[in-house]
């Protein structure tokens, strides 16, 4: 081979070494910063507590409402609550939200009414609703199982009477169904968790009053209940809520539009309005075969009318019995004379 050739070769090769080396610790030394500068990029976080769902105005905070989440700090604000200041957690629970949160989103200490607050059962209606007050015992209030935030059914329970003889009609009524219950006696809160227990005390505490959540219209109903017979709770299931939508559906009263949230937000809230209009009634026969079907008859006369009536048809028929007609005596006495004439 040429010895001029065999140079330009081996130059050209030593050109390509020297270059691959240039490049290899240009990328070397370009990585190196944008790792570093990754490294420092990484954001400093606190945990605070967040919205684990969507709480709308006056929900009442239970154990399943908030949890903590990883939040940055230059993103942080004074009424956030940061788990590093306590056990935030338990002390919020029986709270109610006065202006909604999104799931997700932290929660501000100005969103939380605290029971003793003023304000605070205003805070828990919801808009157009009206809070009313009844008394229960620990049969009419399921045994103490009921507690603020539980949906429940009202019952009345009443003596029909009528006019006429026997036992007065018994009967039973469901007239407002799927209210929400607000406080029982002074207590708006759910019982509190054992120390070191996450579940709530699950031990019943009979209240002797119950204060629900109803419409302006459904107050002036109870209020008339009250004064007919005696009213009790009915505790409804959590999974009822399933029920409830089926049945509007079906009776036409709403419509599902699943590609705009806001009508399904709409749609969500409007049942849990309390209900007046699916009543169901039971009555003594469906019972007892020995109880009545229907309210004793009334007389077609009043009492007094009828017993005035009975004695004057009993005078009436003992005065023919001793009276002999006068026209009989006066037809005698003259066939008499006549005949002694002739």
């Amino acid at each position: 081979m040429d010895i001029r050739k065999l140079g330009l070769l081996i130059g050209a090769l030593l050109i390509a070494s020297v270059t691959a080396l240039a490049a290899r610790g240009l990328f070397t030394q370009a990585a190196t910063p944008r790792a570093a500068q990754s490294v420092a990029a990484a954001p400093v976080t606190t945990e605070v507590l967040v919205a684990a769902r969507s709480l709308p105005v006056g929900t009442i905070i239970d154990q399943t409402s908030l949890r903590f989440q990883p939040w940055p700090n230059d993103m942080m604000n004074d009424g956030y609550i940061r788990k590093d200041k306590g056990d935030a957690m338990r002390s919020l629970v029986g709270t109610v939200v006065r202006y909604a949160v999104a799931a997700g989103q932290p929660v501000l200490k100005s969103a939380l009414v605290k029971p003793g607050d003023r304000g605070f059962l205003a805070a828990a209606l919801m808009p157009g609703m009206r809070a009313v007050t009844i008394p229960v015992s620990t049969t009419t209030g399921v045994g103490g199982f009921i507690y603020p935030g539980d949906r429940v059914d009202l019952v009345l329970t009443q003596n029909v009477m009528g006019g006429g003889d026997g036992q007065p009609l018994k009967a039973s009524e469901t007239i407002i169904r799927n209210i929400r219950v607000l406080a029982l006696d002074q207590s708006m809160a759910r019982p509190a968790a054992k120390e070191g227990d996450e579940k709530p005390d699950a031990a019943a505490k009979p209240a002797s009053t119950v204060t629900i959540e109803v419409t302006p219209k459904m107050v002036e109903r109870i209020n008339v209940a009250q004064t007919i017979g005696t009213l009790s709770l009915s505790l409804r299931s959590l999974a009822d809520s399933g029920g409830n939508i089926e049945a509007a559906i079906a009776d036409g009263e709403i419509s599902v539009n699943g590609n705009d949230p806001a009508a399904e937000k709409a749609m969500l809230a409007s049942l849990a309005v309390p209900d007046d209009r699916r009543s169901s009634v039971t009555v003594g026969s469906e019972v007892s075969r020995f109880q009545r079907s229907t309210v004793p008859g009334k007389s077609e006369l009043p009492e007094e009318e009828e017993a005035k009536r009975l004695s004057a048809a009993i005078a009436l028929r003992n005065l023919r019995a001793r009276t002999i007609s006068p026209v009989t005596v006066l037809r005698g006495g003259q066939s008499g004379g006549d005949s002694k004439s002739q």
